[in-house]
């Protein structure tokens, strides 16, 4: 099938696609045209990347999932210590927004909200209201 049919049936955009065949991610045969020829392994090879893709896997991640994922005689504790460290990587990004939620809650509540033309949010912007942009994570 085409590229547009590959694309359509795994829900990625053609560019997707195409960038996935640049970087060999996914190696569709060539007809004598030169045009790429997706089978039905390569859709389902497209569906596993976007799959893999929307939990945040990075590019060289999900090249390492699609490794173990054709070597049968994976160890599935390899799979396991990639999808942790994702787990990780997300729980550091939520105390990261966690943090910054704090913060744009503190000058929020700090601003008055009226006609006056002082506005702590602003203020915190430019770094005139100390430590108001603190955005480093808290334990928790």
């Amino acid at each position: 099938m085409n590229i547009r049919d590959a694309a359509r049936l795994s829900g990625l955009p053609v560019k997707t696609v195409r960038y996935y065949d640049e970087i060999g991610l996914v190696c569709p045969d060539r007809r004598e045209n030169g045009y790429r020829d997706y089978s039905q392994r390569d859709v389902h090879m497209l569906r596993f990347l976007a799959r893999a893709r929307s939990l945040g896997f990075s590019i060289e991640e999900c090249r390492q999932l699609l490794s173990l994922y054709q070597d049968r005689n994976r160890a599935s504790r390899d799979v396991k210590r990639l999808a942790e460290e994702r787990i990780r990587q997300i729980d550091r990004k939520i105390q990261e927004l966690k943090a910054l939620r704090a913060t744009l809650g503190h000058l929020v509540a700090a601003c008055h909200g009226d006609d006056r033309p002082d506005c702590p949010i602003l203020d915190g912007l430019a770094g005139e209201e100390e430590g108001a942009l603190d955005t480093t994570p808290m334990p928790g």
